[in-house]
């Protein structure tokens, strides 16, 4: 007869995905989810499997928050400038704010050279996320919010590289400055 898991899958998981975000995969050993997370080894592997397994899970579930919300906010019905204004906006004030950082960036900065898996999630993300903004903005300009001769594709591109460029600029000492001002011309460049 099998056990019944004496703790919640999902809340463990959000808890790993607090700890990674806070000292990434490598600095991150498995005595450190242990204590954690507050559940043994032999559980961690029985349903997680091995930390990098965990990692990707918790990735995963970072991605279906963070990813969701970006979707949720660029696809309301009526104007969609706003909308991508306020993610500009959102972008600069979380890096300046959130020791943590993006999952997806730290990710990538620390894992995609070298590992497939992770990778492949960092490209899922920023390739939602660009075509969100790409259609956001085609929409825009289809309601005559963007001047006809912006290229939502491409402006598309220069903000994700932009927020990600925001996520790294952040883990540097006093960004605040650089942050806001840095989305004050995004902003005005959409405008």
């Amino acid at each position: 007869m099998a056990r019944t898991k004496e703790f919640d899958p999902d809340a463990v998981l959000r808890r790993a995905m607090d700890l990674f975000r806070e000292r990434g995969c490598e600095n991150t050993s498995m005595a450190d989810l242990v204590e954690h997370l507050g559940i043994g080894r032999a559980s961690i592997y029985a349903t997680f499997g091995g930390k990098r397994d965990l990692y990707l899970k918790a990735l995963a579930r970072y991605r279906e928050i963070t990813d969701g919300a970006i979707l949720e906010s660029l696809s309301r019905p009526g104007p969609a400038l706003p909308a991508v204004h306020a993610l500009i906006d959102g972008y600069a004030r979380e890096s300046a704010t959130d020791p943590a950082g993006c999952m997806v960036v730290n990710t990538a900065v620390e894992l995609a050279a070298r590992d497939a898996d992770a990778a492949r999630c960092v490209e899922a993300s920023w390739t939602l996320l660009e075509t969100a903004l790409a259609a956001a903005l085609t929409r825009a300009r289809n309601q005559g919010e963007l001047s006809a001769d912006k290229d939502p594709r491409a402006l598309a591109r220069f903000l994700l590289v932009l927020f990600q460029g925001m996520r790294v600029l952040a883990r540097t000492p006093d960004p605040a400055d650089r942050l806001r001002d840095t989305a004050a011309q995004a902003r005005a460049l959409l405008s």
